[in-house]
C-alpha cells in the first residue's frame, strides 16, 4: 500500500494551450492607410449595395442587387441569372477562386490581411475599443485591474457599441434577399418574416462573438487558408520579411545603437513589430501560419528605424531570393568593409510594392493563373453577351407513353415550358416540325387542332403548357419517331428548338 503511494503520479497533459489575449497596438505608416482605405471600402460597398436603384421597367424590381429567392432569380445591375443559368455564378466563384491563388502567389496573404471579412471586421471593433478603452497599454491596465464603476461604464460602451455593429451587419444581409426599403419597415414593425429574424440573431451573434472575443482564433484554427496557402507560394512571392542579415545581432537599447562606436545590428528589440501584430506573433522569428500578412509590422518598425536615423526596411515585402541574395552579399567577406547602407541597397532590395517587379509578377505559376482567371472571365462575358433570352423545355408524359384514340390514332402528351427571360410581355409563335399530318392541341385554346399557335407569355415569366400532338392512323411509325418543338419571337430573331420523340406502339404490343 506505501509502496504505491509513493509511486510518481504522471504528468497531466494539456491537449489544448489557453489562448493568451492580444492588445494590438495602433499602427501609423503607409500599410496601416491602406488597411483604412480598403475597410471604408468594403464596409461601404456592404452596407450601401442593397439601397441602390436600377431601374429594369415596370416589370421587374428595381433593387440593383437582388437575390430573389422567392422567383428564383438574382439580380446585379444589368445582369439577370435565372436558376437554370446558375453556371454563370458558379464561374464567378471560380474566378473568385483562381484569382485568390493569382494573389496569393503575388503577396502571399494579401486576402487575409486586407478584404478578408474577418479582418474587416476585427479592425473595427479594435477602432471602438481603442476608442473607449485607449491604446495598447492602456487597455492591459485595465484588463487586468478589478471591477470598479469606470471599468464596468467602459466595458458596457464597448460591449453595446460590438453589439450594434453586429446587428448593423446581420440587417445588412437579409436587405440583399428582399426590397430593402420595404423589409426594412416590415422588420422595425414585425412583420417580417420569421427567417429574416433568426438570419439577423445568427448573424449578429458570429459576428460579435468573431470579432470581438476570438478574432486571431478564427483565423488560426477555423479557416483553412493558412494550411493551403503555402502550396501557393514559391521564392519569388512577396512576404512579409525580417531581414535578420541586417537585423543581428541585436541591440537591445536604442541608446546603444546611437552610439558612434556601434557595430551591432539595427533591431534593437523594441518589440515594436511585435506589440502592433493582431496575431500576436513575433515576424523575427521567421514566416508563421498564423501571419495574415498585414504589414503592420513594417509600419511599426519604420518608424522606429526613422527616429534612430536608420534606413527603413529592416521588415518588409521581400522574395525569398531577394532574402539570400541580400543574405550572402551582406556576410560576404568581400564586402564586408562596404558601408551598411551600401550593402543593403546593392541588389536593389526597395519596397516591391511601389516598384514594379517583373520576376514577382511574371513568372510561370502567374502567368497559368492569370491566363485560367481571363480565360474563365473571356467565356463568362462571351456566353452573357450570346445567351438567348427565350427557352422551351420539353418533358413527356411517361404514364402513359401515349394514347390508343377510337380512330385508330395515336396521341402522346408533353409538359412544355415556355420562358420569356426579358422584361417586356411576348407574343412566341410555337410550332412543330416533323410528324406529317400531326397536329397539336393545347389545353386552354378552344381545343383547336393546329401545327402553331401563338403564345402570350408575360416579362420575366415562365408558361407552362399542356400539349398533346395527335398522329392520325394511316401515318404511324411504330417505335419511337423524332420530331422538334419550336419557340420563336419574330421581333427579336430568338428561337429556341427542342428534340422531342413521338413514341407509337410496336406491332402486336
Amino acid at each position: 500500500m506505501n509502496a504505491q503511494q509513493e509511486m510518481p503520479q504522471p504528468e497531466k497533459i494539456e491537449l489544448y494551450e489557453a489562448r493568451k489575449k492580444i492588445f494590438p497596438k495602433r499602427a501609423e505608416g503607409q500599410f496601416r492607410r491602406l488597411k483604412w482605405i480598403i475597410m471604408a471600402i468594403t464596409l461601404s460597398i456592404y452596407y450601401i449595395t442593397p439601397w441602390l436603384r436600377w431601374d429594369r421597367g415596370p416589370h421587374a424590381p428595381d433593387q440593383a442587387v437582388l437575390i430573389d429567392i422567392a422567383n428564383r432569380r438574382f439580380y446585379a445591375f444589368f445582369i439577370e441569372i435565372w436558376p437554370q443559368e446558375f453556371y454563370f455564378v458558379a464561374g464567378m466563384l471560380v474566378m473568385a477562386g483562381v484569382g485568390l491563388f493569382l494573389v496569393t502567389s503575388v503577396m502571399g496573404r494579401a486576402w487575409c490581411g486586407y478584404t478578408c471579412p474577418q479582418t474587416v471586421w476585427v479592425d473595427l471593433f479594435l477602432v471602438v475599443e481603442r476608442f473607449i478603452e485607449g491604446d495598447r497599454n492602456a487597455r492591459m491596465k485595465l484588463d487586468k485591474a478589478p471591477y470598479n464603476f469606470d471599468k464596468l461604464r467602459k466595458r458596457i460602451i464597448k460591449h453595446a457599441i460590438w453589439l450594434a455593429i453586429a446587428v448593423g451587419t446581420g440587417g445588412a444581409w437579409i436587405f440583399y434577399f428582399a426590397d430593402a426599403p420595404t423589409l426594412l419597415v416590415d422588420f422595425v414593425t414585425l412583420e417580417a418574416p420569421y427567417i429574416a429574424y433568426a438570419t439577423v440573431g445568427i448573424l449578429t451573434a458570429t459576428t460579435y462573438v468573431f470579432g470581438g472575443h476570438m478574432r486571431e482564433q478564427v483565423c488560426n484554427y477555423m479557416c483553412p487558408w493558412p494550411r493551403i496557402q503555402a502550396a501557393m507560394l514559391d521564392e519569388s512571392s512577396l512576404v512579409v520579411t525580417y531581414n535578420d542579415w541586417r537585423g543581428e545581432p541585436r541591440t537591445h537599447g536604442s541608446k546603444k545603437a546611437k552610439k558612434a562606436d556601434f557595430t551591432g545590428g539595427d533591431c534593437i528589440d523594441c518589440m515594436a513589430c511585435v506589440n502592433v501584430c493582431p496575431a500576436g506573433i513575433d515576424i523575427r522569428d521567421g514566416q508563421q501560419m498564423e501571419c495574415i500578412t498585414c504589414a503592420l509590422c513594417i509600419d511599426a518598425c519604420d518608424d522606429i528605424m526613422g527616429k534612430l536615423g536608420r534606413e527603413k526596411g529592416l521588415i518588409s515585402y521581400s522574395t525569398l531570393e531577394d532574402y539570400n541574395s541580400n543574405m550572402a552579399l551582406a556576410t560576404d567577406p568581400d564586402t564586408l568593409d562596404l558601408d551598411p547602407n551600401r550593402i543593403r541597397n546593392e541588389n536593389g532590395f526597395i519596397d516591391q510594392i511601389k516598384h514594379f517587379n517583373p520576376k514577382v509578377f511574371l513568372r510561370p505559376r502567374t502567368v497559368m493563373y492569370f491566363a485560367i482567371w481571363a480565360c474563365l472571365g473571356l467565356g463568362l462575358l462571351t456566353a452573357l453577351s450570346l445567351r438567348d433570352r427565350l427557352g422551351v423545355n420539353v418533358q413527356h408524359d411517361r404514364n402513359p407513353v401515349f394514347v390508343q384514340l377510337s380512330d385508330g390514332g395515336i396521341r402522346n402528351a408533353y409538359t412544355v415550358k415556355i420562358l420569356n427571360m426579358i422584361q417586356e410581355p411576348r407574343t412566341i409563335i410555337f410550332s412543330m416540325d416533323g410528324l406529317d399530318e400531326a397536329v397539336m392541341e393545347i389545353n386552354g385554346f378552344e381545343n383547336r387542332e393546329a401545327r402553331t399557335f401563338l403564345i402570350n407569355v408575360d416579362p420575366d415569366k415562365l408558361r407552362e403548357l399542356r400539349v398533346f400532338v395527335k398522329q392520325p392512323k394511316e401515318n404511324l411509325t411504330p417505335g419511337s419517331t423524332p420530331f422538334k418543338f419550336i419557340a420563336e419571337d419574330r421581333q427579336s430573331n430568338e428561337r429556341d428548338i427542342y428534340e422531342a420523340n413521338f413514341e407509337v406502339p410496336e406491332a402486336g404490343k
